[in-house]
């Protein structure tokens, strides 16, 4: 068996001599309800040591999260009878067996225990009393040293009674409860997850046979009421398929394409891009309440371009050939800051925001990023490092900085886009950039075509002549708490701040609490917890830091609102903030010297230049 093991890690990092796999997955999701899934693998057997792997480095999330720890129940057959298994102990989502003699079919059963809590992206909470989002890298096990391109799968998926179904992959028929799908790759099959809901409702934006092609809107909710959108948002979304296929050249790398979109309040709240969907996942009430649908508008959007930018043109460390190949972000900058900025920008060129509301956005971006990390980790490293980051968690965003390069990336692609419009004279913008670099003329067609950053400086350059290379370098390597706001100024705006709120600013604080961060440096949950104290702001001057949590200020009982009058009477008075603060059981009182009253950013006009912001927010003309 040791032997086994070993031989079977020594294939590891070689390509597969064999013939391609053919394989089955039949997944049951009838207990998704009480959050179990049960999976069959059949795939032909390989005499001798032989390896299965479970997906470890997934795309789109950017770093090592396949949910080992959640396949339970695992069992092994050659010809019907059970083998034995073991783990490596160095990577350990694989596991090597001995195959007998003479067998041809090789069976893994197993369970995916789904989890009730946190995780990354697709390995967080997928399931509830009324929703099931199934990724299928979360149920499947293959061939290790076989590329995923290689590996051809015909997949079946049972769902609890009454349940419906949503996706962009392909379905051969239903059976009942039992979604037959066409036989396709393994990487194309694990790029196509799938919704099941008892509340569900698809929204066809653009029908097959029309001009921009197949676009649905695919949504389970917790409730029939998280279905009802306003006619004038589904519209936008219309809109924003135009908008976006025009900033390619109407070039669409997808056959047809669908969002997944679950409405609820316990499966995490993220997007996870695809070539034809993505895993879209909000509040309950997102698209219902008119203030939560502005504050998550950017997300599909944004996830659309991904099929262009991080699907069909990708990093080429992002381009590894197998699920068991560490990835490398370090374009992410590229891959998540240009979509970042387009995602925001699109959701006001297609109707979900005005232009006034971009510009809002783009300001709270800026103050987002003004921790102070930056005087230490350049965004390049956020890049680098984004496989830790995006989990870090625990509070010191501000002084640990966390993925910046999506709010930073917005300002550094806003200031290219300025630049190119000024150096062409509002010939050309960066919508031209995009055309040039992803659209290549391949409309309709699912296809991978790397790259470095060489690639996108020239591409840049055939575009508008700069020294794009010199421009980004200096952004992504600068340690100073300067922000880069050329795109801002140069555009006709400065940053400022004062008492007026700003919902985006807010908004990513989420869950009732208090992004005190132009104020006092702090960002305070409902409850009154330290979620992040930034270094050098008033608050953490004073004493306050992470994990504490005030029961009292000015000598009355904690609430966000006490808090917020707090800060806004400082303005006009003397004496300091008073807080008491429990940390962890000991408690203390705190003085706040602080006196700027509450300070939201906003993007102002500027005296003398030219208002190129409004220009870049214009929908392309029909």
């Amino acid at each position: 068996m040791v032997e086994a093991i070993l031989l079977a890690w020594s294939l590891f990092a070689l390509p597969s001599q064999s013939n391609p796999v053919a394989m089955t997955l039949d997944v049951d999701a009838s207990d998704a309800p009480q959050k179990i899934l049960h999976a069959t693998a059949t795939m032909p057997a390989r005499p001798g040591a032989m390896t299965l792997f479970y997906p470890k480095w997934i795309p789109g999330e950017h770093m090592p999260s396949g949910p080992i720890a959640n396949l339970t129940g695992l069992h092994v057959f050659a010809d019907g009878k059970e083998v034995e298994w073991r783990r490596d102990l160095v990577e350990m989502h694989a596991f090597a067996i001995t195959v007998p003699a003479g067998a041809r079919t090789l069976t893994a059963k197993y369970d995916y225990v789904v989890p009730t809590g946190g995780g990354a992206f697709g390995s967080t909470a997928s399931a509830n009393a009324k929703i099931a989002v199934i990724n299928w890298y979360t149920v499947c096990l293959y061939p290790m040293g076989d590329s995923p391109a290689a590996i051809t799968v015909t997949a079946t998926l049972t769902a609890p009674a009454g349940w419906k179904h949503g996706g962009s992959l392909d379905v051969d028929r239903v059976d009942g409860r039992t979604i037959h799908y066409a036989p396709t790759s393994l990487e194309m099959l694990n790029d196509h997850p799938v919704l099941l809901g008892e509340h569900f409702r698809s929204i066809t934006l653009w029908p097959a046979g029309s001009a921009p092609g197949e676009h649905v809107l695919d949504v389970v909710a917790d409730s029939e009421w998280a279905l009802q959108f306003p006619q004038p948002r589904i519209e936008a979304y219309r809109q924003i398929v135009r908008e976006e296929r025009r900033v390619f050249g109407d070039v669409g790398h997808y056959r047809k394409y669908h969002w997944l979109l679950t409405l609820s309040d316990n499966l995490g709240s993220f997007g996870v891009e695809h070539h034809e969907c993505a895993d879209d996942r909000v509040a309950e009430n997102t698209f219902v309440d008119e203030d939560t649908a502005k504050r998550s508008s950017q997300l599909l959007p944004h996830e659309f371009f991904h099929s262009w930018n991080g699907k069909a043109r990708r990093p080429a460390g992002l381009v590894t050939g197998g699920y068991e190949k560490p990835m490398k972000d370090d374009l992410l900058w590229v891959y998540e800051g240009l979509t970042n900025y387009y995602g925001e920008l699109l959701a006001a060129r297609g109707g979900l925001l005005s232009a006034k509301e971009w510009i809002e956005e783009l300001a709270a971006d800026a103050l987002s990023v003004s921790e102070p990390g930056r005087t230490w980790r350049p965004l390049q490293d956020t890049t680098d490092s984004s496989p830790f980051l995006y989990t870090a968690g625990g509070g010191w965003g501000g002084w640990r900085r966390g993925v910046d390069f999506y709010a930073e990336g917005t300002l550094i692609w806003l200031e290219a886009d300025v630049i190119i419009r000024t150096q062409t004279g509002g010939k050309k913008s960066l919508d031209d950039f995009c055309a040039l670099f992803h659209g290549q003329n391949d409309n309709g067609q699912v296809w991978v075509k790397p790259y470095d950053a060489d690639e996108v400086y020239r591409t840049l350059n055939a575009v508008a002549a700069y020294d794009w290379k010199g421009f980004f370098e200096k952004r992504l390597q600068s340690k100073s708490m300067d922000l880069p706001l050329g795109g801002v100024e140069d555009g006709g705006y400065k940053l400022a701040f004062n008492d007026s709120p700003n919902i985006f600013a807010e908004g990513w604080a989420g869950g009732g609490s208090l992004a005190a961060y132009g104020s006092l440096g702090i960002h305070v949950a409902a409850d009154g917890t330290i979620v992040d104290a930034w270094q050098g702001r008033p608050a953490f001057v004073a004493g306050i830091s992470n994990g504490m949590k005030i029961v009292a200020v000015n000598s009355r009982r904690f609430s966000i609102d006490e808090l917020k009058r707090a800060i806004a009477d400082s303005a006009d008075a003397t004496p300091p903030i008073e807080l008491i603060v429990d940390n962890a059981g000991y408690f203390k009182v705190v003085h706040i010297d602080y006196h700027g009253g509450l300070r939201y950013p906003h993007l102002q006009r500027a005296a003398g230049v030219d208002d190129l912001l409004t220009a870049i927010v214009a929908p392309h003309k029909r």
